[in-house]
């Protein structure tokens, strides 16, 4: 009955020890894939957009961020690695005054294939 009693806790410490390791796991991909995100969102605050110049300049439109692709920047060793896909959505908000919002969603894989999306918005505002 007491190496009953020890089995049923030695195996309920382990199989908690396995999902804490593959939920700290899940956190540092979906840590990932939000800088990825955040990334998108500092290239769209980076772009000019100023609709009062002489002439008008808008680079701050969806064509000039198509999806793309790239490798979670997590710690892993081998040929393991995990890619992540932006989709870049640009809206027009306001014309007076003129804002936009941006949203970038980030798509990536994690155990069994199962996919997760981490999103990311912000507004912004004409250069003037």
């Amino acid at each position: 009955m007491a190496t009953g009693i020890s089995a049923l806790a030695v195996g309920g410490i382990l199989s908690g020890y396995v999902i804490s390791a593959k939920r700290s796991e899940w956190s540092a991909y979906s840590l990932a894939a939000q800088s990825l995100a955040m990334q998108a969102i500092e290239q769209t605050r980076a772009c000019k957009w100023d609709p009062e110049s002489l002439p008008p300049s808008d680079e701050l439109i969806s064509a000039n961020f198509p999806n793309t692709t790239n490798i979670l920047d997590i710690p892993i060793n081998g040929t393991n690695v995990t890619y992540a896909t932006n989709f870049v959505t640009i809206t027009t908000v306001s014309t007076n005054p003129p804002v936009k919002a941006i949203q970038v969603r980030t798509v990536w894989r994690f155990q069994n294939n199962k996919l997760f999306t981490n999103t990311a918005w912000t507004f912004r505002g004409a250069d003037n």
